[in-house]
């Protein structure tokens, strides 16, 4: 146990962690350069395409008679569940920052995350030899910013190769040892039994042929192959049909000791019983384990964004159901309940921690499984205070009561924080104070860039704001958010009436000062997509009993008067007077079904 480390590497999207990465298993002869490519522990396509890691991924190295255990996290705001969960199982942080781009939103945040852990942090500026490059500069950021000194900043160039070998000694010397980790020290009540065994379930993924496959970090204990175990928060018992370290292939070994990541084979098939957080257990009177006090730092995931998933095929809905649930077992942040819909079927809702997140499980589930899905348009949670005093949480729109059943809706607001250069304040202030932010403080970390802090309603980010920030300062600004508090809103139920009949699928919780726009925009494109029936059908958006919004689709008219080659005038108005009578029954008894296919094609514009 003396001579091992673990650590995980943290940085924002595209400063150079994963070529990192591979500059580690290189140097350390991890794997053969023969056989060596990029990204190597980005292991979905998707990871490879996009250029982010999606996925933490575990490897074990060996550098000057020590043990490495290496976690590569993800980057993005959006899967910082993941880094959670990275930062519990490692006593050090590599924190990589771009010399060219400096500290980024995303960076500060994961940075004070690790410091919440009580993790050792090694400072790292990364693309040296790039010839924008600006360590200096970038250092005194990270001394302002963060604290460091300069000469506690490593210059490295992954690329290259340079500084990382300088890097490895550093992990060696600096990281401490597994027993110093800040559980041993904040919970020393999780340990007191000696002969108890306690491992994290960090990671886990579904093998069709072993079924549940779990990444652990041992706190104290070991864990042998053909071990029963306990799993305290389910109270579900396995046996480890194989253990072993991830070299980043599986490498089984007889047994993972105290300190020491690896695999666990738990042949599980229902895909929910190993959480991730979960704390396996053994001990010396297996019934007892209820008694057993699980590891700290354990949350169940609160979902920022929902939408709702359905199979464009109805037959679908059992392989969605199936298909959600295995990929919720490695995404711990995916919630998901099933829901009907009189315009789209059976489906279900789900929850999400940003747009991001909701976009890569939809089409992970496409790749990955087969399906073709349809989402709807993303909403947040709200809580409603009822006439009663008793306070209901709603995700969907429809669920909201009508006006005069509630007292009060309260919305969930963030905290955000952008790191710009100084040029774009005036856009980005007019931008966020459009969306109803409220500016609370604007740092210099230098004397071109700036950091903004905002408090702004979760609703009004989740969709178009983060490409309107991109656009409006070429790309430069980044941000990263985290929940701040419910507050009262005046916001409105905007519902979509097709031919006077509602269609839930479409309602929208919405600021009353937005609703007119909102209402104009959604009539506009429905009336573009819905059919033409044999009578005219109105589409209107209202509040209630208010209709602040209307269109209309015009009948399919046949030409009655097509056969007529002269005469009276009167014979062409008898036609024209009764086709009219005939439009006008259709309208009175009619009724408009918005086919499958044309709502896909107006959700997915």
């Amino acid at each position: 146990m003396n001579e091992i480390r673990n650590f995980c590497i943290i940085a924002h999207i595209d400063h150079g962690k994963s070529t990192l990465a591979d500059r580690f298993l290189e140097f350390t002869g991890t794997i053969d350069k023969r056989v060596m490519k990029e990204q190597v522990l980005d292991r979905m396509d998707l990871e490879r395409e996009r250029g982010i890691t999606i996925k933490l991924q575990p490897v074990r190295m060996k550098w000057k008679g020590s043990q490495l255990n290496l976690i590569d996290t993800p980057g993005h705001v959006d899967f910082s569940y993941e880094v959670s969960r990275s930062l519990a199982a490692c006593e050090g942080a590599i924190l990589v920052v771009d010399a060219t781009q400096g500290i980024e939103a995303q960076t500060l945040a994961n940075t004070f995350l690790a410091l919440e852990y009580g993790l050792k942090i090694i400072p790292v500026l990364n693309k040296i030899d790039l010839p924008a490059a600006e360590p200096e500069r970038r250092a005194e950021e990270i001394e302002k910013l963060l604290g460091f000194n300069k000469d506690e900043i490593y210059l490295v160039s992954a690329k290259e190769g340079h500084g990382v070998e300088d890097l490895l000694d550093a992990i060696v010397e600096k990281v401490p040892l597994p027993a110093e980790n800040n559980i041993f020290q904040t919970h020393t009540h999780v340990f007191e039994k000696k002969e108890e065994t306690k491992a994290l379930i960090f990671d886990s993924t579904f093998d069709s042929y072993r079924g549940v496959v779990s990444s652990v970090r041992v706190f104290q204990g070991e864990i042998k192959k053909g071990d029963k175990l306990k799993l305290l928060r389910s109270g579900k018992g396995i046996e480890a049909l194989e253990v072993g370290f991830l070299n980043p292939e599986y490498s089984p070994t007889p047994a993972l000791h105290t300190g020491e990541v690896g695999y666990i084979v738990t042949g599980l098939k229902n895909v929910v019983d190993a959480r991730v957080g979960e704390t396996l257990w053994k001990g010396e009177k297996m019934a007892e384990y209820s008694k057993a006090v699980s590891l700290p730092g354990y949350h169940e995931v609160t979902p920022f964004v929902f939408a709702g998933i359905y199979p464009t095929q109805g037959d679908d809905f059992s392989l969605l159901r199936k298909s959600l649930e295995k990929l919720s077992l490695n995404d711990a942040a995916l919630c998901f309940t099933p829901e009907h819909s009189g315009a789209l079927g059976h489906g279900f809702r789900a929850g999400f921690l940003g747009l991001l997140h909701l976009d890569i499980v939809q089409e992970r589930l496409e790749r990955e499984f087969d399906l073709d899905l349809l989402i709807t348009a993303p909403s947040v949670s709200y809580e409603i205070v009822l006439n009663d005093k008793t306070i209901k949480t709603i995700s969907n729109p429809s669920e909201l009561p009508d006006s005069g059943n509630y007292l009060e809706i309260r919305e969930p607001w963030m905290k955000i924080a952008i790191l710009t250069p100084a040029e774009y304040i005036g856009s980005i202030m007019e931008l966020c104070t459009s969306k109803r932010g409220m500016s609370k403080d604007i740092q210099y970390p230098s004397q071109d860039r700036a950091e903004l802090l905002f408090e702004i309603p979760l609703a009004s980010i989740i969709t178009d704001f983060y490409d309107d920030l991109k656009s409006l300062t070429s790309g430069f600004a980044s941000m990263s958010y985290e929940p701040l508090n419910l507050r009262t809103g005046n916001l409105v139920r905007l519902d979509i009436l097709v031919a006077g009949d509602k269609v839930d699928a479409l309602s929208q919780i919405v600021h009353k000062d937005a609703a007119y726009h909102a209402g104009e925009s959604w009539c506009t494109r429905l009336k573009e997509i819905i059919p033409k029936a044999q009578f005219a059908i109105a589409i209107q958006a209202s509040i209630g009993a208010r209709i602040l919004s209307r269109t209309t689709i015009p009948a399919l008219r046949k030409d009655v008067t097509a056969k007529l080659y002269g005469g009276d005038v009167t014979r062409k108005n008898k036609l024209l007077k009764k086709q009219k009578k005939g439009k006008k029954r259709l309208k009175q008894f009619g009724k408009v079904t918005i086919p499958q296919e044309a709502f896909f094609a107006m959700m997915k514009k």
